[in-house]
């Protein structure tokens, strides 16, 4: 009996979509293949394979089971990994942590969430420690290297892993349970945590396979991007599902040189950088006298810059150029611009993927016509499950049957989207709406600006007018307020020219993803304008 009742779980298991489900038929097709790569080191799938299963029961043994939640304070590295795997096969919740957090922060989290267990780096076990005193519901820290620093009572990953069998841990797990809760950035009041299933990534992962026709398992995934992120997480599901391999890139300070050097050594065929990183690349003299295997470069996280997308387009001339948009609650990619439409469509997001319903509406749901603004909603199997403990804003994201994504889109007469701004972050001046980045993308024409955001300030007799916050191309020769506001004339009706320019000495506030922090600039630079 317990023999039929094994197979039985077995059978349930493997007719899921889960992480842990699609790691084990990798295991079993390409045993030898490398599935990761670290600083050279190469993890081949069998060998991942029994490490998850004895990671599922190390975790098993702290408590942790299905539904449970275990944090991770972690960078781009096998046992950040190892956790969010261990968790898939077990039906437990990844929570990733952003490493910018402070100790509030990082204690809201862990309250918010509910988790049981912590996962820390070392480098990140101060902050780990300080948070937990916070948070009297957390059992367990678990440190990666040192646990001095994470105070008494601090578990070592080795010790907890090590002794663990890695014999087949048998938990059923439904492609519709959580399988990880990633928090907003929060620019707006408390990160919201957005409950993802392993159906959701499962079926991203099928629209970036169909979309960018990935379908050989030679390729190599250059990751690049952080796992505590969903861009960074949902990005290894394509190429693992095919038996792919992924390049894991440490994160901290971008080195462009080591980046470069990756991609070569590793014949790297697809990778995906934010808009100031590419920037950083193509600096490079060498750049174009390199061999390389890309296939594709992906431009993520936000509006294309035109220029910066054709010096890519110009430098690694055998790539398909996708430019990609989404946010976290879509799992996360929701439009994406083929590169056979670079030419004729700059500036757009590109097209729904596949598998992602969307219509552009206005405050009463009804479709706007052809070419007017309003927020995009979406429908589709990769939309979020929900907001974490949030009923109330779960609700008002779902009004109408729609997700609303909160971004300011219009459509073309072929369908295309171009994204005109983020909802919070219009501007309303005079009664005219003013929206930033259409702002933004005539100032970046400028010669002498290398980056650029605008943002809406007080204004006596307007109420909110634009201010731009420039960064030079040159900081020993940055554009006068008088030559911004000259080119702002040539490009753009006067109402929606900025009142006011910053010119800064150093780059833009970004988050960890590259786009640019506005509640941080509002903070440094919205004061009112004087009269």
């Amino acid at each position: 009996m317990a023999r039929d009742d094994d197979d039985r779980r077995a059978f349930e298991t493997a007719r899921q979509m889960t992480g842990g489900s699609m790691l084990t038929r990798n295991a079993e097709r390409y045993p030898d293949k490398a599935a990761f790569v670290e600083e050279g080191r190469e993890i081949p799938y069998g060998q991942l394979d029994e490490r998850i299963h004895q990671v599922a029961r190390s975790l098993a043994d702290l408590g942790v089971g299905h539904g449970d939640r275990v944090a991770l304070l972690m960078g781009n590295a096998m046992p950040t990994v190892e956790v969010y795997f261990g968790c898939f096969r077990i039906g437990a919740i990844g929570v990733p942590v952003n490493l910018r957090f402070v100790a509030a922060e990082v204690a809201y989290v862990l309250a918010n969430s509910g988790s049981k267990v912590l996962v820390v780096d070392e480098t990140f076990a101060e902050t780990a420690a300080a948070a937990a005193a916070q948070v009297p519901e957390l059992e367990r820290i678990v440190v990666v290297g040192s646990t001095e620093a994470a105070g008494p009572g601090a578990l070592s990953w080795d010790e907890v892993t090590g002794s663990a069998s890695r014999s087949p841990f048998g938990a059923v797990v439904d492609e519709g349970d959580p399988a990880t809760i990633m928090y907003t950035s929060g620019t707006t009041g408390r990160p919201k945590g957005a409950v993802l299933t392993h159906k959701n990534l499962s079926m991203a992962a099928l629209s970036a396979l169909i979309e960018q026709k990935i379908s050989k398992s030679d390729e190599v995934w250059y990751l690049n991007l952080p796992l505590f992120h969903i861009s960074g997480l949902s990005a290894i599901f394509p190429y693992m599902t095919i038996g792919g391999t992924c390049v894991i890139a440490q994160l901290g300070a971008f080195d462009a040189r080591k980046a470069l050097d990756d991609l070569e050594r590793y014949q790297v065929t697809a990778a995906c950088f934010v808009g100031p990183q590419w920037q950083d690349i193509l600096a490079l003299p060498d750049v174009g006298s390199r061999r390389y295997a890309l296939r594709r470069v992906i431009w993520g996280t936000s509006q294309a810059i035109v220029p910066l997308i054709e010096a890519i387009h110009d430098t690694f001339t055998e790539a398909e150029i996708f430019n990609c948009f989404g946010q976290t609650e879509m799992s996360p990619t929701t439009c994406m611009l083929h590169a056979e439409f670079f030419e004729q469509k700059k500036g757009s997001v590109g097209k729904p993927l596949i598998n992602v319903e969307a219509r552009i509406v206005d405050d009463d749901m009804d479709d706007v016509k052809q070419g007017e603004v309003g927020e995009i909603v979406y429908r589709g199997p990769t939309v979020m499950k929900e907001y974490w403990e949030m009923p109330e804003a779960t609700e008002e994201a779902f009004a109408g049957g729609w997700f609303h994504s909160g971004d300011l889109c219009r459509q073309d007469e072929e369908g295309f989207i171009y994204v005109v701004d983020r909802k919070k972050d219009m501007i309303i001046s005079g009664g005219e709406n003013i929206y930033s980045a259409e702002v933004e993308a005539a100032i970046v024409r400028h010669e002498k600006v290398r980056d650029v955001a605008v943002i809406g300030v007080g204004h006596h007799r307007w109420g909110e007018t634009p201010r731009a916050v420039v960064v030079p191309a040159d900081f020993a020769d940055p554009p006068t307020e008088e030559e911004l506001l000259a080119h702002c004339q040539e490009q753009m009706a006067s109402y929606k020219k900025p009142t006011s320019f910053i010119v800064l000495e150093g780059d833009l506030p970004r988050n960890a993803m590259g786009k640019v922090t506005k509640a941080r600039l509002r903070e440094l630079y919205g004061g009112p304008v004087e009269a």
